[in-house]
């Protein structure tokens, strides 16, 4: 009987708490932002190849040497940029998975529903407001 109740229990947890229709609403949302971030990640990538363009190689004085500087620190500050839109981007598709397979809007360390405010604010999130502050 115990082993019954864990299967279904389980199954449960599995199955988003929002119906179709609350879903897609969702997926929405993610498509929107997804769209944002990947305009965002053209224009990184153009920018930071207009500085490698731009970057030259021959220093003969010290302020060269600080406009060498500067650019190395202005393109770090791209590759920043530009891997945590990919790495948003990876979530946003996870989710948009995590849609489709019907697990969406489920924390993964409660099991509870995560709230529909918390999804639309953070719609890659995968933990309810409770287990995120018990992480902090």
């Amino acid at each position: 009987m115990t082993n019954q109740k864990s299967v279904k229990s389980v199954t449960r947890e599995r199955i988003s708490p929002y119906n179709e229709q609350e879903l897609n609403y969702f997926r929405q949302i993610i498509l929107n932002k997804r769209t944002e971030a990947t305009l965002e990640l053209v224009t990184l990538k153009r920018v930071l190849q207009e500085e490698m363009d731009n970057a030259t190689t021959k220093v003969t004085t010290a302020s060269e040497i600080a406009d060498v500087g500067a650019n190395v620190r202005e393109r770090d500050k791209i590759y920043i940029l530009l891997n945590r839109t990919q790495k948003f981007i990876r979530y946003l598709d996870r989710a948009l998975e995590r849609i489709e397979n019907r697990t969406y809007g489920i924390c993964k360390v409660t099991g509870q529903k995560i709230v529909k405010g918390r999804l639309e604010a953070v719609p890659h999130t995968q933990l309810s407001i409770e287990a995120k502050r018990k992480q902090h």
